[in-house]
């Protein structure tokens, strides 16, 4: 439990604030109740239900930072579909585009011809030569661990504790009291994910060695910063250290640029000098539709091409027929050469900045023992003093009720931020207003819950 809290007084908020949500979104109650005659869960996927309301929340529209919902309602969205819609909703360059591939056909299994220019300026960012397309950062990884295993010879992927990258079932092993263990909430999995799994510590690198030694693992896939269980920052040195014994071992790195791209036009491992054999993009890169890349240097290219020459003809389990198509394709296109520009991040960064500073104020005001950290234009505020160095740290501080508290709280005042951890985005539409109305609407839900001192 987070210090410096009331827990009497976040819990009557909390009623109180379910009381509100409830009168304000009466149509959001209706279409909720029609939804769970057939959809499975009442919702299109369940996740859906992972929010802090008594119901889901339906949207109506949504476009650049703000979107509205069924009863009329207008928020400004520091969520941003968790990364999906990180340069805004519906950026226009990427709406004009699809309009117009909507008049020419979707898919075809046949590259279009924007394909080639997509690809070449994905080399161009992050300075890997040769690409290939996926639907989501979920089939990427997917994708790679696959023709990584095939490359090397080697069967185990290295991850590390608390990771996130999608449903890739190989990832869902953790650390619980130092012994790898799949994780309890994945569903339906029969085979024993720990047989090919390496799970250690971010930031560890004794750690991380002795599982090299081993000589068995294909590849480590990692994000540069691990964002899925509250953000943990690689220590200094940590990376630099870390490519050097991944190479002298043997094995590859694969990095996970799917959220980190907030770092820059190039993602977090090119700003910071990284050189990853592999590297995965998802669903930022085409504006909010299904799409995901995954580039190889020129090396491991060659070496993937060898084992998919050398195997048997047949189906290689890698890619689906919808992958690369058109319409996903002609979305990059315009959202690389037109959203994601260097002015744009300039901008966001600034605001990030702006935000992650005001976080820090009123926590600071209020004595509370938290922390702000802040990649990019991703800043997430975290409940405890230090940021902390690997994912069991992180996940020691979380805390449920009081993040459930602080998302319904600023849901209801027309602020949403991401559901599971405490992360908030800014986009190129997002305003220097915007920041203050979330900074005010925190401050008041502190000022509502903090442990009062007793003199």
């Amino acid at each position: 439990m987070s210090a410096g809290v009331n827990r009497q007084r976040i819990q009557a908020l909390v009623a109180a604030e379910r009381e509100s949500y409830i009168a304000r979104h009466p149509e959001s109650a209706r279409l909720a109740a029609e939804a769970g005659q057939h959809l499975l869960f009442g919702v299109p996927m369940h996740w859906m239900n992972d929010w802090s309301t008594p119901f889901p929340l339906t949207v109506r529209e949504a476009s650049g930072a703000r979107f509205r919902d069924a009863d009329g309602h207008e928020y400004v969205d520091f969520c941003l579909g968790d990364t999906g819609a990180m340069f805004g909703h519906a950026p226009q360059p990427v709406a004009q585009a699809i309009a117009r591939q909507a008049t020419r056909g979707y898919t075809a299994m046949l590259p279009s011809e924007d394909a080639g220019p997509v690809a070449a300026e994905l080399a161009r960012r992050f300075g890997l030569p040769c690409w290939q397309f996926a639907l989501s950062a979920s089939d990427a990884n997917r994708f790679v661990l696959r023709w990584l295993r095939a490359a090397t010879g080697r069967s185990k992927v290295l991850v590390f504790n608390g990771c996130y990258h999608g449903t890739v079932d190989d990832v869902f092993v953790d650390l619980v009291d130092c012994v790898p263990t799949q994780r309890d909430s994945l569903l339906g999995q029969v085979h024993t994910l720990t047989d090919h799994t390496v799970v250690v510590e971010f930031n560890d690198l004794p750690a991380l060695e002795a599982a090299l030694q081993q000589g068995d693992i294909a590849c480590v896939l990692a994000e540069p910063v691990m964002t899925n269980i509250g953000m943990v920052l690689p220590q200094p040195g940590y990376w630099e250290a870390s490519q050097q014994l991944i190479k002298h071992y043997g094995a590859l790195l694969v990095i996970d640029e799917t959220h980190t791209i907030s770092s820059g036009p190039g993602g977090y491992a090119r700003a910071h000098g990284m050189m990853p054999d592999a590297l995965v993009i998802g669903k930022p890169i085409g504006g909010g539709i299904p799409c995901a890349a995954y580039g190889f240097t020129e090396e491991l290219a060659r070496r993937v091409e060898h084992a998919k020459r050398s195997a048997p003809p047949g189906h290689s389990g890698i890619g689906t027929t919808l992958s690369a198509n058109m319409f996903a394709m002609a979305a990059m296109r315009a959202n690389l050469e037109q959203v994601m520009t260097e002015q744009a991040y300039r901008q966001m960064f600034a605001l990030a900045a702006q935000l992650a500073q005001g976080l820090r104020d009123v926590i600071a005001r209020h004595g509370l023992p938290w922390c702000v950290t802040q990649i990019g234009a991703r800043t997430e505020f975290q409940f405890t003093v230090q940021p902390p160095r690997n994912g069991a740290e992180a996940h020691d501080v979380m805390d449920a009720e009081l993040e459930q508290a602080i998302h319904l709280y600023l849901l209801n005042r027309g602020l949403l931020i991401t559901p599971f951890h405490n992360m908030l985005l800014v986009c190129p539409d997002t305003t220097g207003d915007d920041v203050a109305r979330l900074l005010s609407a925190f401050d008041g839900f502190l000022a509502d819950t903090i442990q009062k001192q007793i003199c």
